[in-house]
C-alpha cells in the first residue's frame, strides 16, 4: 500500500493519457489569449475590494507588502512555468505532484485546488454582489436588502443592536439590520440570502459550459475594460494625490502591514489558473511559461501604482470600505469616475469568476482520468468540447455558498490552500532537478546554486531576529506552552524548514529560487490566524477519506501495476 500511495506518473504515461482521453478539447488560445486570463483571473475582487480593508491595516505601506507578495509569486510562478513546460496537460499543481511526489500528495494538492478556485470563487462572487448591488443603486434601482446579503450579516447586525441600539449601527450594520427587519419569515426565522451572487455564479456557468472560444471573447473583452480603467484610475487619480497623506507611512507597523497578507495574497492569485487550459493551448510548453510570467508583472505594477494612488487621494483610515475605487473618486467630488468604477467594477470581476470558474472543472477532470474521481467528472461534451459534468457541479459547489454564506470567512481559507500548493510546486522543482526530469523542460527555472547561500541566509535572519525580533521574542515568553502551540507553531515549522533547506541545499546543490519560493510561501502561511488552519486540516482530512473510500480503490495506476 505505501507504495502505491507514492507511486509516480511519468511525464510521458501523462501527455499519453491526455492525447487518448482529452483530444475532444479545442486547442485554440495562444499567449495572448493566456495572458488576458491570467490578468483576468488576478485583476478582480482584490483589486476592487480586499485592497481597501488592507490598506485602512497596513496604510500606504501596504503598497510595499504588495511588491513582496508579487516577488513571492515570482518565484512560484517560474517554478510552474518549468512544469508547465514539461508537463502540458490540464490538472496544474496537481499534475505537477503526481510527476514529483506520487499519487497521495497529488491528491491533497487537488484537493487542496478546491479551495484556491472554487472556494475563492465564492469570495469573488459575493464582492461582485456588493458591487452590482451599490451600482444599481446608483441608477436608482433598489434590490430590496434580504436578497443582497448573506444571512450571517443580518443576525450580526440584529444582535448588535439588541446590545448597544439601533442608533449606534454604522451604514454597513444598518444595511444589514433592515434585511433582517424587512425579510419575509418561516416562522421566527427570516429569509436573508445573496440573489446576485448566485444569479452571477449560474450565468457565468453556463458561458464556460458552452465553450473555451466563448470564455476567451468574454474575458478579452472584459480584460481590455478593466485595465483600461485602471489605468485611468491611475492616471487620473495622480492629480488628487496630497503627499501628507501617505505620512506616516506605516502606521501599525510591520505587524498592521503583515495584517493584509490574506487579503493581498488573495489579490494575487490566480496567475497559475491559466496552467489548467493547457490542453486548449496552441503550444503549451512554450506559451504558459511567458503568458505567467507577463500576467504576474504586469499585475503587480499595477497594483502597486493603485494602492500608492488611492492611499495619496485620501487617508489610509477613509479606504475600510467594500468599493475603495469608487469611494476615493466620491470623497474628492468626481462623481462621475466614481460611476463609471462601479461599472468597471461587476465587468472586472465577472472575468475573474469566469476563470476560476474554468479552472476547477479542469482540475476534476484531470483527476477524474486517473480514476480518483468517478468517471463521469471527465466527460468531455460532445458539442461544447467542454468538461460538461464537472462544470455542472463546480456550478452548484459555488452557488449554494454564494448565497448563504459571509465573504470574510472564505478568504484566508482560500490563501490557505493556495500556499500549500505553492510550496509543493517549488519543491516539485527541486525533484525535478535531482531526478533529471528538468532535462526535458523547455523553459527552465534559472539556476543559481544555494549550496552555500540558504544557510548563510538562515544564520543571517537568526541574527536579525535576536537584534530586531525582540519585540516578538518577549511576546512568546508571555504566552504558555499551549498558546505557542496553537498560534505559534508554523513559525517554528518555517525556522524548521528552512535549517533542513540549509543542509539539503548543502549536500544537494539545490537551486536557489525554489528553495526561496518554498521559504517566502510558508513565511505568508505562519501569517494566517490558527483557525484557519484547523478548518484547512479539517477539509485535508475530509479529502483523505474521499480518497481512502474511492480513489485508492479506483486509481489507474494501481489497476495498471496490479495487471501486471
Amino acid at each position: 500500500m505505501k507504495n502505491q500511495l507514492f507511486r509516480k506518473k511519468s511525464v510521458e504515461q501523462i501527455i499519453a493519457d491526455s492525447e487518448a482521453k482529452g483530444s475532444g478539447m479545442m486547442k485554440i488560445l495562444g499567449v495572448r489569449d493566456l495572458v488576458s486570463l491570467g490578468i483576468a483571473a488576478i485583476v478582480g475582487a482584490g483589486i476592487f475590494s480586499t485592497i481597501g480593508l488592507a490598506a485602512y491595516n497596513g496604510g500606504p505601506a501596504v503598497s510595499m507588502l504588495f511588491v513582496f507578495v508579487a516577488f513571492a509569486c515570482v518565484f512560484t510562478a517560474l517554478s510552474y512555468a518549468q512544469f508547465a513546460s514539461t508537463v502540458p496537460v490540464s490538472g496544474s499543481a496537481y499534475t505537477y505532484a503526481y510527476v514529483a511526489f506520487g499519487e497521495l500528495f497529488a491528491w491533497i494538492i487537488g484537493w487542496a485546488l478546491v479551495l484556491e478556485y472554487a472556494v475563492s470563487n465564492m469570495v469573488v462572487a459575493i464582492s461582485w454582489s456588493q458591487y452590482f448591488v451599490s451600482m444599481l443603486e446608483g441608477f436608482g434601482i433598489h434590490i430590496p436588502k434580504w436578497l443582497t446579503m448573506a444571512p450571517g450579516y443580518a443576525l450580526d447586525a440584529h444582535a448588535k443592536m439588541l446590545e448597544v441600539g439601533a442608533e449606534q449601527l454604522t451604514g454597513i450594520d444598518r444595511i444589514a439590520l433592515e434585511a433582517y427587519q424587512t425579510a419575509p419569515r418561516i416562522g421566527d426565522i427570516p429569509i436573508v440570502f445573496d440573489l446576485p451572487a448566485g444569479l452571477i455564479t449560474v450565468l457565468v456557468t453556463w458561458l464556460v459550459y458552452i465553450g473555451i472560444k466563448e470564455s476567451q471573447r468574454a474575458s478579452n473583452i472584459m480584460v481590455l475594460i478593466k485595465v483600461g480603467i485602471i489605468v485611468a484610475v491611475i492616471l487620473g487619480g495622480a492629480f488628487f494625490v496630497k503627499p501628507e497623506n501617505w505620512t506616516p507611512f506605516a502606521p501599525n507597523g510591520l505587524s498592521g502591514v503583515l495584517s493584509g497578507v490574506a487579503a493581498v495574497f488573495f489579490a494575487f492569485i490566480g496567475f497559475d489558473s491559466i496552467s489548467t487550459t493547457a490542453e486548449e493551448c496552441k503550444n503549451p510548453q512554450r506559451d504558459l511559461p511567458r503568458a505567467m510570467i507577463y500576467c504576474l508583472v504586469i499585475c503587480a505594477i499595477l497594483y502597486v501604482l493603485i494602492t500608492l494612488v488611492l492611499t495619496g487621494m485620501v487617508n489610509y483610515t477613509e479606504l475600510n470600505v467594500k468599493d475603495p475605487l469608487a469611494y476615493v473618486f466620491d470623497y474628492v467630488g468626481f462623481n462621475h469616475m466614481a460611476g463609471v468604477i462601479s461599472v468597471t467594477s461587476v465587468i472586472a470581476i465577472t472575468s475573474a469568476l469566469l476563470v476560476f470558474q474554468l479552472a476547477q472543472p479542469r482540475i476534476w477532470m484531470t483527476m477524474s482520468r486517473d480514476g480518483l474521481l468517478w468517471k463521469r467528472f471527465a466527460t468531455i461534451h460532445p458539442k461544447y468540447k467542454t468538461p460538461s459534468f464537472a462544470t455542472i457541479v463546480t456550478g452548484i459547489v459555488v452557488t449554494i455558498p454564494a448565497l448563504f454564506f459571509k465573504m470574510d470567512f472564505f478568504v484566508d481559507l482560500t490563501s490557505v490552500g493556495t500556499f500549500f500548493a505553492f510550496i509543493l510546486v517549488c519543491a516539485g522543482v527541486l525533484y525535478m532537478d535531482k531526478s533529471g526530469l528538468s532535462e526535458k523542460s523547455k523553459f527552465k527555472v534559472p539556476y543559481i546554486n544555494g549550496k552555500y547561500l540558504v544557510g548563510l541566509g538562515f544564520i543571517v535572519g537568526l541574527v536579525l531576529m535576536y537584534f530586531y525580533g525582540q519585540d516578538s521574542l518577549n511576546e512568546w515568553k508571555t504566552l504558555g506552552a499551549g498558546k505557542v502551540i496553537l498560534h505559534k507553531s508554523l513559525v517554528l515549522v518555517f525556522w524548521l524548514t528552512w535549517l533542513v533547506l540549509s543542509i539539503l541545499s548543502f549536500k544537494h546543490n539545490f537551486s536557489l529560487f525554489p528553495v526561496i519560493g518554498i521559504l517566502i510561501n510558508l513565511y505568508l502561511m505562519s501569517e494566517l490566524g490558527a483557525s484557519n488552519w484547523i478548518i484547512f486540516i479539517i477539509w485535508l482530512i475530509l479529502g483523505l477519506a474521499i480518497y481512502f473510500l474511492y480513489g485508492y480503490k479506483n486509481s489507474k495506476l494501481r489497476k495498471e501495476h496490479l495487471d501486471k
